[in-house]
């Protein structure tokens, strides 16, 4: 037997990230580099990771597995552990030149992962095109297919209709949509375009689990509850649409394979789907190929189009003109909008140009004929700005973001989008709103790459990103002014931005735009924009904060690659900074106290106190969290010293707010209360409204213990009708919960669970992790002394397990408590015992007042005990 050669004589060269175009081709990468490595065993290579990382002071706990390592090299992955991807790398190979090769490759690829999670879904249709014509056949086999699944008793009803672009296949759908629903209304619609075909590589077909997320969502699934796991969410999908009348429009699908986990599989639910591709493998389905108009159809099409256009010497112009479309309804369309642009010219004219373009072979298909005949009459500035807009990151844009594009004034840029919208060169997506066709875009971008020069297109770009990056500023400025100073500014004058002079117009336009915003990141971070990438992340930062996590990670995680790449030590702490705090929110407190330290350490060599200062007392509030409230004080004071010397108030209101919440943990409410009122006055005077909200909240948290709950009323009505005008959820929802707690301390069980309930819907939906131990404790201590011991033991159980899940001991200890007391009423008592005695190690630990009450309870049948929050 010949003797195996050594696999590194297989590789001279060493594998290259950079070739990889999605995450099975750097897992694929990867795994070359093992095998050129030596083919060390997966134990090998977890041993070298874990070495390096003790060596940086990772703790123990974070440490890898052998089984989370050999994960790395499994394809068909939607997602990769970017750190431990680099540890692996570095153990196989620590060449630092070639780690860098790999953080740009995780960079490109993951950013286009997150591109196909981004998707738009919605609740109603589009818009009806009032001009629609023809299709009747078509419209009577849905109407058939429907009817045949009534008839046999609601069977599962899949309409999948194929055809070429721009032969109408959308708009069938919807039209079709609005007639059904005419007739009888469905109880759910949902609607979503899957960019099958989409031209621009930063907008893959959408992910089936990105587009089930949305869909949960919108199907009033909280997001704690949506499950993680892709057969698992579209489980959940269909059990939500069980026993309803749904309509599901599934537009512009890439394949079977994306579409088959969308179908609700329900009976009762019909599934339109739309593809330029035979979905022949989609059963039990209606397979409806949608051609090109017939001749008749295509008259009719065009006719009222353009009726106030003379006919000329040629009765049968309008029938040349449609053959010489193809009879395409696409490009009918584009060519009636030419038809009209023409003043003095009659049918028979324009009937012979097209002849003309045709026999001189000039022109081939029915789609070129009508988009190069549109763009030819468009005026240079119309012309111009289709192009540029075709290499807008988004999926739909405003007039403001045109004005950008073309570097003209608003009144011209919406003049021009309208236009171009009447010459169905764009399609309004929603009012003000504008999109393309695939086709239309693809046209346009070809057009930009031969007319306009590369500098002419990065200085396009360059403005669009100015203008995200300075109406974000704005709306940010209008909902928490104090902290305006804060935020990166853009040149006054350099760019245009819609008035935002209250904070609902503000956060309007920020809801709006927020995936145009993650858009703009992940594209300027990746292709060569890294400061706005930076500036994004800095400037939205609060407003992510209130509860859009998903978005939160997306954004400061590109913005910290940006400012690596960009050598931006400054940018890549505050971003470092912005992710542990939504990592913090989302209970995940050991990746946010890694990387405070990082940000820590850059901050330190840059000699930024300010910046040391906000590390340091965001590493205070995730000690808190955690229990470890001597090192939260000890961190929080220092962070107050650092504050004070540098002069931001800003961050000092929040350090003195942490300091209160330690005090106020330990049973030293009056001294939380001092905390709470230094950091409402500070927040007053210096306008900061979330501040100011906060500390109401918690103000009134320490007058309940204080048993002054008039007070606390009062602060806590302010605090939610502040957080209320700011849109922040999250605050929303720990205001409500503080409600719960303050009718639990009056002896009103009915309203604290109405509170605690409210809050707990609001935890869920925004992944508040903490926040929803919090609430499910509420709930069981007001279940139990409504009475309700069994509902008890199920609320604080599920407390327990999201408490241990996060770390926060307290909540444990709480639970434990609330377990104990339940279980006793319940005449439990071994259980009950069991819970007081870990309760009480839980409050030892801790250091925490409660403790003593929980020995009094061990030593005694008193049956109540107010566990404190």
């Amino acid at each position: 037997m010949a003797p195996l050669r050594n696999p590194v004589d297989s590789f001279t060269v060493l594998p290259d990230p950079g070739r990889a175009e999605t995450l099975d081709g750097l897992v694929e990468q990867l795994r070359l580099l093992k095998i050129w490595a030596g083919d060390p065993s997966y134990e090998s290579i977890t041993s070298r990771v874990n070495s390096a990382w003790v060596a940086a002071g990772r703790p123990a706990g974070e440490l890898a597995r052998k089984s989370t390592v050999a994960d790395c090299f499994r394809p068909s992955r939607r997602r990769l552990n970017n750190d431990l991807v680099i540890g692996v790398v570095q153990a196989l190979h620590p060449d630092q030149g070639y780690l860098a090769q790999w953080r740009q490759a995780l960079q490109v690829v993951g950013g286009k992962a997150q591109a196909a999670s981004q998707v738009r879904v919605q609740d109603t249709l589009p818009q009806d095109l009032p001009e629609f014509t023809g299709r009747t056949t078509e419209l009577e086999r849905l109407r058939q297919a429907l009817r045949h699944g009534q008839h046999d008793g609601g069977a599962v009803v899949v309409s999948a209709i194929e055809g070429m672009a721009g032969v109408g296949k959308t708009q069938l759908v919807i039209h079709a949509g609005h007639l059904l629903a005419r007739e009888q209304p469905f109880d759910r619609v949902l609607f979503v375009n899957l960019r099958g075909f989409h031209p621009d590589p930063a907008q893959p077909p959408a992910e089936p689990s990105a587009v089930l997320d949305g869909f949960l969502r919108l199907l009033g699934v909280p997001a704690q509850n949506i499950p993680h796991d892709l057969e698992a969410r579209a489980a959940a999908y269909r059990d939500r649409l069980a026993g309803t009348r749904a309509l599901v429009v599934l537009d512009n699908a890439a394949s079977t394979g994306q579409v088959r986990p969308l179908l609700p599989g329900t009976p009762g639910c019909l599934t339109l789907v739309t593809s330029r591709r035979n979905l022949t493998e989609l059963r039990p389905a209606t397979h409806l190929t949608v051609d090109v108009f017939t001749p008749d159809e295509a008259v009719a099409f065009l006719g009222p189009a353009v009726r106030e256009v003379p006919v000329g010497e040629d009765p049968d112009a309008l029938t040349r003109i449609a053959r010489r479309c193809g009879h395409l309804p696409l490009a009918l369309g584009l060519v009636a909008g030419h038809i009209r642009g023409r003043p003095g010219w009659t049918l028979t004219d324009h009937a012979d140009r097209l002849d003309e373009l045709h026999h001189g072979r000039r022109l081939e298909s029915g789609v070129e004929l009508a988009l190069s005949l549109s763009y030819q009459r468009l005026s240079p500035e119309r012309r111009r700005l289709l192009r540029l807009a075709a290499l807008h990151p988004g999926q739909d844009f405003d007039a403001y973001a045109a004005a950008a594009l073309s570097d003209t004034d608003l009144p011209a840029g919406r003049a021009q989008l309208d236009q171009l919208g009447r010459d169905h060169l764009l399609q309004e997506s929603a009012p003000g709103r504008y999109t393309f066709h695939d086709l239309v875009r693809t046209f346009a971008l070809s057009r930009a790459s031969d007319e306009d020069p590369p500098s002419e297109r990065r200085a396009a770009l360059s403005r669009l990103f100015d203008h995200y990056v300075a109406a974000a500023a704005t709306a940010m400025d209008t909902l928490h002014p104090a902290e305006a100073h804060r935020r990166p500014r853009i040149a006054a004058g350099g760019t245009l931005c819609p008035a935002m002079p209250d904070p609902e117009a503000a956060r309007s336009w920020l809801d709006t735009e927020l995936h145009t915003l993650v858009a703009v990141a992940a594209h300027a971070a990746i292709h060569g924009w890294p400061s706005h990438t930076v500036r994004l992340s800095t400037t939205l930062f609060r407003y992510l904060a209130g509860g859009h996590f998903s978005e939160a990670l997306t954004i400061h995680g590109h913005a910290r690659h940006a400012a690596q790449l960009d050598d931006d030590r400054a940018g890549q702490a505050h971003a470092l900074v912005n992710l542990a705090t939504v990592h913090g929110q989302l209970g995940q407190h050991g990746p946010a106290a890694e990387q405070l330290q990082q940000a820590l350490g850059l901050f330190e060599r840059l000699g930024d106190p300010t910046g040391q200062a906000r590390a340091v007392g965001n590493l205070g509030a995730v000690e808190q969290r955690l229990g470890r409230y001597r090192s939260a004080a000890h961190h929080l004071e220092q962070a107050l010293v650092l504050e004070r010397q540098a002069g931001n108030q800003t961050g000092e209101v929040y350090t003195l707010l942490n300091l209160g919440v330690v005090e106020e943990r330990l049973g030293h409410y009056q001294r939380a209360a001092d905390h709470y009122e230094q950091a409402l006055t500070l927040g007053r005077r210096t306008g900061d409204r979330t501040a100011e909200a906060a500390a109401l909240t918690h103000l009134g948290d320490a007058e309940v213990r204080l048993g002054r709950p008039e007070a606390a009323t009062e602060h806590l009505r302010q605090a939610l009708v502040l957080y209320r005008q700011l849109g922040y959820r999250n605050g929303e929802a720990w205001t409500l919960d503080s409600f719960g707690t303050l009718h639990a301390h009056l002896g009103q069980p009915a309203q604290a669970t109405e509170h605690h309930g409210k809050a707990l819907a609001i935890f869920r939906e925004i992944a508040d992790r903490d926040g929803e131990s919090l609430a499910l404790n509420g709930l069981g201590e007001a279940a139990h002394a409504a009475g309700r011991a069994a509902d008890a033991v199920d609320h604080h159980t599920a407390a327990r397990s999201i408490a241990a899940g996060v770390g926060a001991l307290d909540q444990q200890a709480r639970a434990h408590a609330g377990l104990a007391h339940a279980h006793r009423t319940l005449g439990e008592h071994a259980h009950a015992h069991e819970h007081f005695q870990q309760a009480l190690t839980c409050y030892t630990t801790l250091g925490m007042p409660q403790a003593e009450q929980i020995r009094a309870h061990l030593t005694s049948k008193e049956p109540r005990l107010n566990s404190g929050r």
